[in-house]
């Protein structure tokens, strides 16, 4: 009876009636398969990494700055330019390395606002992309967790906007520094280049990294929600984190939109739950 029920559920679901219930449920089968299971794993493993480093970076440069006497990422650059270059380096390099270790196996997004642009841009399915959040939010919390514990004596530092900002600045120009991220991960992935996409995670980290000079000083450059979570909930504070949401998702989508629809309007994804890098 049980088995007479459960064919007759799905033949109503699978039926031409029920398309969007058809879609969903395919979607969520594709979501929990062993190559979807690895595609999470991927994004945990390559965002731990690159948060330890970017944050890892911070906390050292505090460490070592005797006039860095803030727990924020936003760095004086007229007083501390050293901190402030060692950061964007750390950002460049371990970004690149995150995008390289997961970009054909997940598509090495390291960002929940990649995934949010991806998933707008029809290259990855909404409930792949919930599970990418899942994942990615999980391996910064892991990563600021290891610092902490490690580290002993060490706040970790989380993000946070300089006094000339206002939050709707703030959030603007992570938005704006997001844009760039998401549209160079577009790009950097677009089959048209050939051969120049192996260079695409070190295209992606130097636009990350060149961000970060350019807003270190007003917003800490985070790009990524994650990141800015996790330190914010392992280091105790909350201020301003809508920043870090806001702006990244709107300037993410933007990107996926605009690059999609009229910078490469006849570039055709692999499949929906495909990625970009």
């Amino acid at each position: 009876m049980n088995n007479r029920f459960s064919d007759t559920l799905k033949t109503i679901i699978s039926s031409s009636r029920y398309p969007a219930m058809a879609s969903l449920t395919s979607r969520l089968e594709h979501s929990v398969k062993p190559d979807a299971l690895r595609s999470y794993l991927a994004e945990f493993v390559s965002t731990f990494f690159f948060v330890f480093a970017a944050v890892g970076s911070a906390m050292s440069s505090s460490e070592f700055s005797s006039s860095s006497t803030s727990w924020k990422m936003a760095i004086d650059a007229a007083t501390d330019p050293s901190s402030l270059v060692a950061v964007a380096i750390a950002s460049v390099l371990a970004l690149s390395v995150a995008v390289y270790i997961s970009a054909n196996i997940s598509g090495g997004h390291v960002n929940p606002a990649v995934t949010f642009g991806m998933a707008v841009g029809g290259r990855i399915s909404v409930p792949m992309a919930i599970f990418y959040w899942i994942s990615q939010l999980l391996g910064a919390v892991m990563a600021c967790i290891l610092l902490k514990v490690t580290t002993v004596s060490q706040h970790v530092p989380t993000h946070g906007i300089s006094q000339e900002m206002t939050g709707f600045g703030a959030s603007v120009l992570e938005g704006v520094m997001t844009f760039a991220l998401v549209y160079t991960v577009y790009a950097a992935g677009d089959p048209r280049r050939g051969p120049l996409c192996a260079i695409g995670p070190l295209a992606i980290g130097f636009i990350a990294g060149a961000n970060v000079l350019a807003s270190g000083p007003y917003t800490g450059g985070s790009m990524n929600p994650a990141c800015s979570f996790a330190s914010a909930l392992v280091g105790g504070g909350f201020r301003n984190q809508a920043v870090y949401w806001v702006g990244p998702l709107i300037g993410a989508a933007l990107a996926g939109i605009f690059y999609d629809n009229v910078v490469s309007p006849a570039q055709v994804s692999g499949t929906a739950d495909g990625v970009g890098v």
